[in-house]
């Protein structure tokens, strides 16, 4: 039963749209960023350009943006300068947020450019169309393959979430022993307190002769 079961999450999760496609606009001296969790070893691979609203006419030369790609430590992985349309493609070597920042230069009168961006992460990013033309594959194959694949992704992301869950570990029995040895000190400090007003008391009601 739970085999049947796992099958059938799995397969469905072949089925799930999982390309990450959007559509926003940016004003002009403005900048929009957007961020994808991607982990380490995957394939990332997008492209953008700048909707025209007048087909007839070609964007004027100040309709252009600047793309840039970093990782979640900063390093570039693309950059594209006063670009109407691009591509990028890159190997994450670093687990977590990597962010696509667009920018559009500031001229007067002020405007509004629409862009379509689409970015795809991991089992996304291949293109199984042409895999299964270069490769003359039937659909059974291609299914198999794209099960396989699916498969080694979730291996993967189980590791993954072991791994961040042992740090989670560590971080939380260091924080812990923190905390106790903060309360330890604190008691104690409470203690010393709390004997400095008692023989502060008793000298000050001897001296007054009252006991």
């Amino acid at each position: 039963m739970w085999r049947s079961i796992t099958v059938f999450v799995i397969l469905g999760l072949v089925s799930l749209p999982i390309v990450k496609g959007m559509r926003f606009d940016i004003k002009t001296g403005a900048t929009k960023c957007i961020t994808e969790d991607i982990q380490s070893d995957s394939l990332s691979v997008g492209k953008y350009t700048i909707i025209n609203p007048d087909q007839d006419y070609p964007l004027p030369d100040s309709h252009r943006i600047t793309v840039r790609i970093t990782s979640p430590l900063g390093n570039n992985c693309h950059y594209a300068d006063l670009k109407e349309f691009g591509d990028f493609a890159f190997t994450a070597y670093e687990d977590g947020d990597y962010m696509a920042c667009f920018w559009v230069a500031k001229h007067n009168p002020s405007t509004t450019l629409t862009i379509e961006f689409d970015w795809r992460s991991g089992l996304a990013a291949k293109d199984w169309s042409k895999v299964a033309k270069r490769g003359q594959l039937e659909m059974m194959e291609l299914d198999l393959k794209k099960l396989f694949d699916t498969i080694a992704i979730i291996h993967d992301e189980m590791y993954y979430l072991r791994e961040r869950e042992e740090s989670m570990q560590i971080l939380i029995r260091s924080t812990n022993a923190k905390m106790a040895t903060f309360s330890f000190f604190s008691l104690i400090v409470c203690l010393a307190v709390a004997a400095m007003q008692l023989w502060h008391l008793k000298t000050f009601f001897e001296k007054k002769k009252v006991i």
